[in-house]
């Protein structure tokens, strides 16, 4: 009867993701409903779970969101996508929602079905996301209303009701300053290249030209003149094979000028300018104290990243955060939550412990005068009682003088499903490796507050100096020290399910200060395993610095740590791109995935190499924090 039951459901998922496959034109994508965020990665797309209770309401907004994914496919070009990006949060924000807007707008037009499914979805979107009274434009997202806006040129759609106010709020401003732009943009929106140099005009136009960064047309034209000077020479010098020459060297053209862009990019992101200011300071000053360079003491980061005041930051115990009782009541919920993923994730964690044990090859030394009596030896005794080399002991095993500390990202973004998964694969992998001889460490980071606390209020107070750095109170949260024994942490992972926990992130002073916590410890190996799901964001941080501010500082202290630590350091994002930060790095796309990243990562660490002492000339750096 179930089956008969859920057969509508059934049938509409099928028929949901042959459309998609269809629109796509991708026949390997592959759907999955559930109680995950939305979305689309790769060929995987994410969708609200779908019962036989649903009401034509909810399904309509499922097939919105459905095509938007499945347009996206159809008519998005990720390389293209790339190369226009602005190089600012803010602007990049802005400029995905514009390539967005365009893209659900094509199939708007195309199909008429399609628009109402994607009206559906924006009635449901902003329904949930504006509830309560906007009368000011901070209060308003700008890239909400600028999508709206954008789509409405697009397809002369009015914006949903619920975000009507949002709009107006925005409207006059923007066509102040961009109207002309705005009606460009229909004349290109078949043509994603034209459309996104418009999409970063328009963003010039809206004050935001600093955070756009170079263009790519014109370091594309320069390496082009650059490779067509090279071009010349050689056809001067070898007449004979002219045609086959321009035709090869027009090829390595575009070859070349991809490349020059990707390494640009890459240098630009990782700090380029500065390591321009540290050449241009090779020679000290006389006058200046000679300082050794140690690991992580680099002038580079003190110069660079900023920390406006750190007087209101915490470093606090879990159970400081909340009382005994509502700590136990948080618990006894992450437990109900998630009864049938923990026995999954206990089942890997045992596999991971089976491959750890045998990997300690326990031995013994025999025929000492003192230790364990020796069994296989008693004849000895027997036979001559005064022989004193009936004993054994066992060798210890460099295997047990491990350290592992767990990094949890307590972002907002986090909420529900994922930080639950997260807490719960913590405590079975915590408990595990204890039975291993494993210490482990299990740290959170997020913020005290929403869009800057008492750092920010005294920076206003201050007179808003410019370029202050970091704006917003850290709390970092140590969940189990290395040295306590898991049953007596367990009950403080509950407090991730506290409500108005999770904030903000700034993953960089975060690796910090667990890369410090893990260089105090006497063990000989010490590994860190950092778990998030995006790049780092503080809206009060970013709102008065460069919009790669605590993305660029996070690459910093990454390959401080990677290059030139003792601590081994690996990653696991939970739909987001870690590899692109860290050199070990996973990305998985659902948060049931992380039990068994988290556990065959920690076994392919172990199985790696033997263990072994690490070199003692990189043993005595710690990492500093700017400020």
């Amino acid at each position: 009867m179930a089956n008969d039951r859920d057969a509508p459901a059934e049938n509409f998922k099928r028929a949901l993701t042959l459309a998609m496959k269809t629109i796509a034109q991708e026949p390997e994508l592959t759907c999955s409903f559930g109680a995950e965020h939305p979305g689309i990665t790769d060929k995987r797309a994410r969708l609200p779970q779908v019962t036989r209770d649903a009401t034509a309401s909810d399904l309509a907004v499922t097939r919105g969101l459905s095509d938007a994914m499945a347009m996206r496919l159809a008519n998005h070009s990720t390389s293209v996508h790339s190369r226009y990006l602005p190089q600012g949060q803010q602007a990049r924000t802005v400029y995905e929602a514009i390539e967005q807007a365009r893209v659900e707008a094509l199939g708007a037009r195309a199909m008429p079905g399609m628009a109402t499914n994607l009206n559906a979805m924006l009635d449901k979107r902003f329904d949930e996301k504006v509830t309560g009274p906007l009368h000011k434009r901070e209060d308003a997202p700008l890239e909400d209303a600028l999508a709206l806006m954008v789509r409405e040129r697009l397809t002369g759609e009015a914006p949903p009701d619920s975000a009507k106010k949002l709009v107006d709020l925005w409207r006059p401003w923007i066509e102040e300053k961009a109207s002309e732009k705005l009606d460009s943009l229909d004349d290109c929106i078949h043509d994603q290249i034209a459309f996104s140099r418009l999409s970063r005009d328009l963003l010039a136009r809206l004050e935001m030209s600093d955070e756009l960064g170079d263009d790519p047309d014109d370091a594309e034209d320069n390496d082009d003149d650059t490779d067509d000077d090279a071009e010349g020479e050689q056809e001067q010098t070898e007449t004979g094979q002219e045609d086959a020459e321009t035709s090869a060297s027009e090829d390595m053209e575009q070859g070349e000028a991809d490349q020059d862009e990707t390494m640009e990019d890459a240098m630009e992101m990782d700090g380029s300018e500065d390591m321009d200011d540290m050449q241009g300071e090779e020679e000290p000053d006389g006058d200046q104290p000679w300082r050794p360079e140690l690991p992580f003491a680099s002038m580079s980061n003190d110069k660079f990243y900023q920390v406006y005041t750190n007087q209101f930051d915490e470093t606090v115990e879990a159970d400081e955060l909340c009382d005994p009782e509502e700590l136990t009541r948080l618990r006894n919920y992450l437990d109900k939550q998630l009864a049938s993923l923990q026995g999954v994730v206990a089942r890997l964690a045992n596999r991971m412990q089976r491959r750890l044990m045998a990997q300690q090859n326990r031995s013994w030394d025999f025929d000492l005068e003192e230790g364990i009596l020796d069994a296989a030896r008693l004849y000895r005794v027997v036979i001559d009682p005064m022989s004193a080399l009936s004993f054994k002991v066992e060798q210890d095993t460099q295997f047990r003088d491990t350290v592992v500390t767990l990094l949890l990202d307590n972002s907002g973004s986090m909420r529900g499903r994922p930080i639950t998964v997260a807490a719960t694969c913590a405590d079975i992998l915590a408990r595990t490796l204890e039975r291993c001889g494993v210490k482990v460490e299990i740290l959170g980071f997020t913020t005290r507050a929403w869009k800057g606390g008492q750092a920010r209020e005294k920076w206003l107070a201050d007179g808003k100096p410019a370029m202050p750095g970091r704006l917003n109170d850290l709390r970092h949260i140590i969940y189990k020290s290395a040295d306590q024994p898991w049953r007596r942490a367990r009950r403080n992972l509950g407090l991730m399910m506290r409500e108005g926990l999770l904030k903000e992130n700034i993953d960089g002073e975060a690796l910090i200060w667990a890369h410090n916590r893990l260089l105090a410890r006497p063990e000989q190996r010490r590994i860190m395993m950092v778990i998030s799901d995006g790049a780092p964001v503080d809206d009060s941080t970013l709102s008065v610095n460069s919009g790669n501010y605590l993305e660029k500082h996070l690459r910093q202290v990454i390959a401080d740590i990677e290059n030139r630590s003792p601590v081994e350091l690996i990653a696991i994002g939970i739909g987001h791109d870690v590899t692109r930060y860290y050199q070990r790095a996973v990305t998985i796309v659902d948060a049931e995935e992380l039990g068994g990243a988290m556990t065959e990562k920690l076994a392919e660490l172990f199985e790696e190499r033997a263990v072994a002492p690490p070199p003692t000339s990189r043993g005595g750096g710690r990492l500093r924090k700017a400020g």
